[in-house]
């Protein structure tokens, strides 16, 4: 499946976009971080849950959780959220 990132996750990435093969959302995020260590701490946190400000989209869907099923077709969007005051 096709994984698009937004900008400041690009720096740990190489790139705008990637293709991915996983099963569930945390296997995708596993893979990911195999390729591109350091990512994973920016997308999950330490009790093992997608991150307050990082948004994750399955095709037109927000997912929140990490054992969401993927399937091949699939497109993900994992971008930061903007917040501040």
């Amino acid at each position: 499946m096709r994984v698009w990132f937004s900008t400041h996750l690009r720096a740990y990435t190489g790139g705008a976009e990637t293709e991915v093969e996983a099963p569930t959302v945390g296997a995708l995020v596993d893979e990911l971080e195999r390729r591109h260590p350091g990512l994973k701490f920016r997308i999950v946190d330490e009790q093992d849950r997608i991150r307050e400000h990082i948004v994750i989209f399955r095709n037109a869907e927000q997912v929140r959780e990490l054992g969401t099923p993927l399937v091949a077709a699939d497109r993900l969007r994992i971008m930061g959220a903007l917040s501040g005051g």
